[in-house]
């Protein structure tokens, strides 16, 4: 692993397909220009609307996104994380899928997010995300992405689950990628703190690229895409219009702080 600049694409995604992957092309263009090494979109990058709509166009997305990452990350020599996109599951329903893929256009990692966001918040505002989303395989993934070191992979619900992130930490992971669309709602008093608290207690960094405010005619998110340090200092926070945030990783920050902290040895089982 080698120092490097990241970027974490925050997107106000819309009903609308080709519209989002303009806009997450251009963002794309903008961080490698500033010489972002790793770039992240968020979750739902290329569609952020109707059940409907997405179920009606989830095979085209399916088909057509790992083919625009692969193009844009060899365009630029970047590593693209492509935070998620729905892709059939063969049963009706879809997988919320996120894709890692290297300067080459090679796919590094592919994770199917595994926890599902079945909620019911204040004022009426409810999700049921398992009623079209099939859940992926209870397992972790982390890339060995060399120079860039190693990736863990998760999107946003998950973030509520620590033992999923202790679970890529043992499997070596240096950056914990969290692309999401927090809710308005919840976002304003969980989506800091889980994140910190992510980054301090497996001594990682967390790249956190997300969307922000209103998509069709329901939906709004929260915002604050952060790239937060392992000792959970937020090193960068994109606030609420949509754009970039850059940060440098650092692997000597990385080792510092394991070796001051060291409580992933510590740690007991129970």
């Amino acid at each position: 692993m080698e120092s490097y600049r990241a970027a974490v694409v925050q997107m106000n995604s819309q009903p609308d397909f080709n519209y989002n992957l303009e806009q997450a092309y251009e963002e794309v263009r903008k961080a490698a220009k500033g010489g972002a090494r790793l770039v992240a979109l968020p979750e739902n990058f290329v569609f952020l609307g109707s059940l409907e709509a997405r179920m009606e166009q989830a095979e085209e997305i399916g088909k057509r996104t790992p083919d625009f990452l692969k193009d844009t990350a060899q365009e630029f020599g970047i590593y693209l994380l492509g935070g998620s996109y729905p892709t059939p599951a063969g049963n009706g329903k879809v997988y919320n899928c996120s894709l890692l893929v290297d300067p080459e256009g090679k796919t590094l990692a592919r994770y199917n997010k595994i926890h599902l966001f079945d909620v019911e918040l204040p004022e009426g505002e409810s999700y049921r995300e398992s009623d079209y989303v099939e859940s992926g395989k209870n397992r972790p993934v982390v890339s060995r992405a060399g120079e860039i070191g190693n990736i863990g992979m998760s999107i946003c619900y998950d973030l509520r689950f620590p033992e999923l992130y202790r679970s890529l930490t043992e499997r070596q992971a240096e950056v914990l990628c969290v692309p999401s669309a927090f809710t308005a709602t919840t976002g304003r008093d969980h989506w800091k703190p889980l994140l910190r608290a992510r980054a301090i207690e497996n001594t990682a960094y967390v790249l956190a690229p997300a969307q922000t405010g209103t998509h069709g005619k329901k939906r709004t998110t929260h915002g604050h895409s952060l790239i937060v340090d392992p000792w959970g200092e937020v090193l960068a926070d994109a606030g609420k219009e949509a754009g970039i945030a850059t940060a440098v990783i650092d692997p000597s920050r990385l080792k510092e702080v394991r070796r001051r902290i060291p409580s992933l040895d510590h740690r007991k089982i129970f």
